[in-house]
């Protein structure tokens, strides 16, 4: 079984979001999660790039073709490793909707904020009340400043819809919205309106290609 994994990234591939990974002549297709966008762009990490992941590996009876799942830190994939194990959350479901930073989601579900679950692609209100009751208080993930101030944030979803709406309109892809949305409010002690939250998120991003 593989669980940790070097090498070049030899194509980047959507929909979904894959890399496949060149390592001593043989090239391994693995799923990253949508959050890991941010961090590609931070880093510089495109292909030709040398990346490491800690590697969650599927394979059933049902399913024999082997599923790789890529993470940049062990505790994001012993995160996800729980995430799976609420009912009806298999690996390609939960990877497809970690579109937020790892800590933000865990913080949501210690303090029971349904609105930021609701918000991760194919999780409805049923299965964000499943994470919820599942995984409140079980969780290994251990937390950190940024975590723990994301956690006195809160947003009204008709306000958050709104800066969606306005940065999709700009031409942010929905993914890379609300994981934008979500860092500007994590960096503020104050109530946002939408434009103050476009404002932000533009500049921030400005500042990041200059």
């Amino acid at each position: 079984m593989i669980s940790f994994i070097q090498g070049e990234i030899l194509k980047l591939l959507s929909n979904p979001k894959r890399i496949i990974l060149l390592v001593n002549g043989i090239g391994y297709e693995i799923y990253i999660p949508e959050y890991l966008n941010n961090y590609f762009m931070e880093n510089n990490i495109s292909i030709d790039s040398q990346i490491e992941l800690e590697i969650y590996y599927h394979v059933t009876e049902r399913q024999p073709k082997p599923l790789l799942v890529g993470f940049i830190s062990y505790a994001d994939k012993e995160f996800f490793e729980q995430l799976i194990q609420v009912e009806g959350i298999g690996p390609v479901k939960a990877a497809n909707s970690l579109v937020f930073p790892i800590n933000l989601i865990a913080n949501a579900i210690e303090t029971e904020d349904n609105g930021l679950l609701e918000q991760m692609p194919g999780i409805g209100s049923r299965a964000a009340q499943k994470i919820i009751a599942s995984l409140k208080g079980k969780l290994s993930y251990k937390f950190d400043g940024i975590s723990e101030k994301a956690s006195e944030f809160k947003i009204s979803d008709s306000i958050f819809d709104e800066a969606l709406s306005g940065l999709i309109g700009l031409g942010y892809r929905t993914n890379e919205a609300r994981t934008a949305i979500m860092e500007i409010l994590s960096d503020s002690d104050d109530d946002l309106d939408v434009e103050t939250i476009v404002r932000k998120v533009l500049k921030k991003n400005t500042r990041k290609y200059v």
